[in-house]
């Protein structure tokens, strides 16, 4: 099962992802120095007890690679998780003019 998904960190950043299999336990790559970086930024006791939520946007038996990867883009421009203030997607790059 091929599925677009949402991910929301508690620095309330999103990232969405793509999985070619379905799998429940796979949460993407999203870059990890920034998430870091902003988690310093949380009160102590959030970076001590937190809640990552995955949330199944999308979802296809029949899609092939290609149409996942498109899907995965309007996904990413639709929600503005490329943009730095919103969340952690690094691609496609950012554009003022893209909202």
């Amino acid at each position: 099962m091929k599925q677009i998904y949402k991910i929301t960190y508690p620095t309330n950043k999103i990232y969405i992802g793509k999985d070619s299999v379905g799998s429940h336990r796979y949460f993407g790559s999203p870059d990890l120095y920034l998430i870091n970086k902003d988690f310093e930024n949380l009160p102590k006791e959030v970076q001590m007890d937190y809640t990552v939520r995955k949330e199944i946007l999308w979802e296809s038996e029949t899609a092939t690679e290609r149409e996942l990867a498109e899907k995965e883009i309007e996904f990413i421009r639709k929600y503005q998780s490329n943009n730095p203030e919103i969340g952690y997607n690094q691609w496609p790059r950012f554009k003022t003019d893209q909202k």
